[in-house]
This record gives C-alpha cells, structure tokens and sequence, in this order.
C-alpha cells in the first residue's frame, strides 16, 4: 500500500492542495473524494485519460513527485541563512583585499565608490555565492560554511534576488497575474490576498498608483522597481537581497529598506546617495576594483543624516509641486 496514493482524496487534497490545483488542471470532473487517488483513476474511462494527455501511471507518478517537491520547498523555506560572510580577493592590480565582512540577518551594507570603481561586480560576486572563481577571487560563506555545489546552481531555490539598475517586462500580464504566478509558484496559502498584500505595499512605495490590472509592460520605471521590492519582501524566499542604485527608480528608498529589513534578509545596496549610504549598517568602500575600506556608520553621521533627510523632504516637496503644474516662486526654506 502506497502511503500518498491510497489516502482517500478528501484527505490527500487537504493535506496537498497542490494535488487538487493539478488534478483540476487535467480536466478531471469532481472526484469522490471517499475514493482514493489509485481507485478513482482506475474507473475513470480510458478517453478521459487520453484527453488528459497522461496515462494513468504516468499521473500517480506525477503526484507523488509533486508532493515530494512541495515538502522540500518547505523545508527550504524554514532553512535560516543567519549570516553571509564575504571573504577579499583582488583588485584590477592583482593586489590583495585583506578583509573578511560577515553580515547578520536583518543588517543592510551599502556599497559605495565612484562609477566604474566595481560596485556591481561585487553584487555579481555575492550573487554567485563565488568560490575564487570569479575575476576577484573572492569568496562568499554561507553560515560560516562554503555553500554545496548544487545549493549555488540551483535555479529553484535561488538564496539571492537581486534588483538591477534596468528592469523590463516581456511578458504580457497585469500585475495581478504575474504577482499570481509567482504566488502559486511559491505555494503560499492564501495567493490571491498575498497578490493584494504585494501590489498594496508597491502602491505605498511609489508616487504613481497603479491598478492590479495594469500590464506590467505598461508600467514606469518607478513602478516595476516598487513591484519587485514589494515581490522579494513579502513573498520571495530568498534570504539575500542586492539592490543596484535604487535612488534612480522613484520610490521611497527609506520605506523599502524598512520593509526589506523587518523581513529578516541580508541587504546590499550600490547607492551613490547619502541618505542610502548613512541608513545602511556599515557601507564599503570600493576603489579600482577592490574593497579599500570597510565603515561602522557612526552617531555623528546618523545625526547629519537626520539633516539630510529634512534637505530631501524639502526637495521632494518641491518636485511634487513641479509634478502638480505649480510654480516655485518663493523663497526657498531650507532646514537649518
């Protein structure tokens, strides 16, 4: 007796709701579900089966892989990724980067360096979980521990997302649906309120609202940016975050950080902004290809960027204004 397939249905679809989305998606009528999984098949007429395009052995086989699969993802879902440790290689001299940073949970390090300077190759770095495999040499620890070959290229369970500087959409869907694929991808229990859940907090990221039934190729710059940040904080599994100049995609950088970082993932931002760059845990500081120095964000620099961020909400009130049609006639009040 086979301990999945001669469970009857009633209890084998509330136990897997996965077996019930995939037997609807055969075109099977409703089973009875005091029936098992093996007997219901087996009265079923052969051109049913046929119309399914499986045979019989052929769709146990699949539930059971289905089932396996699932419970994987579930264990992956509950294995805690508490620290990433990156370890120096080499700048574009060959010279040695002797540093070794470890990175909490929670804990968000910004990236900082002129352009060119090699902040986006050591995203890649991260990225790829690099073993001095890379240009630079580097290498990355997972809790400690160098990540399993297999944990690296495994397209399913990715450990890093990463929001690069451009983002487009080629497929053709509203945001509703593409938010919905990737819910029923990861199994969640309740899709379509996590679907609103995910669109709800991009709205409150960017300046522009826009409709769960927009078409994600319609959207700006600044929406589909707010979408993917709103996607990985709320329903990726990936405990790693890069994030490549998110001051240039018009969202609320001090929000999205928040948010990124009240769901217990490791940040990394390549930031040119200094209200990125001061928000940040430590920031490091990257010059011809290298890690040069590595900086504990002080008091005196939370206090400045108090400052600077009353600078910033004066800007943004001024650029609302400009977006109204409104005129910036009078003196200018900035704090002190």
């Amino acid at each position: 007796m086979n301990p999945v397939i001669d469970l009857p249905l009633e209890r084998l679809t509330l136990d897997h709701p996965c077996v019930s989305d995939f037997l609807a998606s055969l075109g099977f009528s409703e089973p009875d579900g005091r029936q098992s999984l093996r007997h219901w098949l087996d009265q079923l007429a052969d051109e049913d089966i046929l119309d399914a395009g499986m045979e019989r052995h052929q769709i146990l086989d699949h539930v059971q892989r289905l089932i396996r699969e699932v419970q994987r993802m579930e264990q992956d879902r509950h294995a805690r990724v508490d620290s990433l440790t990156l370890i120096g290689g080499r700048n574009k001299q060959g010279e040695p980067e002797p540093v070794e940073i470890s990175v909490r949970a929670g804990q968000i390090l910004c990236i900082v360096g002129p352009t060119g300077s090699g902040k986006s190759r050591l995203l890649a770095d991260i990225e790829c979980l690099a073993q001095g495999d890379t240009p630079t040499g580097r290498r990355i620890l997972v809790n400690g521990q160098t990540p399993a070959g297999d944990f690296r290229h495994a397209l399913d369970r990715k450990l890093v997302a990463q929001l690069s500087q451009n983002m487009n959409f080629v497929v053709d869907l509203s945001a509703r649906e593409f938010i919905g694929m990737h819910a029923q991808c990861r199994m969640v229990n309740e899709p379509q309120a996590m679907v609103e859940r995910v669109i709800a907090c991009a709205n409150d990221l960017t300046g522009e609202k826009f409709s769960p039934e927009t078409s994600v190729t319609q959207l700006s710059g600044g929406q589909t940016r707010a979408l993917m940040i709103a996607d990985v904080a709320l329903l990726s599994a990936s405990p790693v975050v890069l994030i490549d100049e998110i001051e240039n995609a018009g969202v609320d950088r001090q929000r999205a950080l928040e948010l990124l970082v009240t769901g217990e993932k490791i940040v990394f931002i390549s930031t040119h902004d200094p209200l990125l760059a001061l928000r940040g845990d430590r920031r490091i500081v990257i010059r011809n290809g290298g890690i040069v120095d590595v900086l504990t964000t002080s008091a005196l620099e939370r206090e400045n960027l108090n400052r600077i961020e009353a600078v910033d909400a004066t800007l943004m009130n001024i650029r609302d204004r400009l977006r109204r049609g409104l005129r910036i006639e009078e003196p200018v009040q900035w704090p002190q």
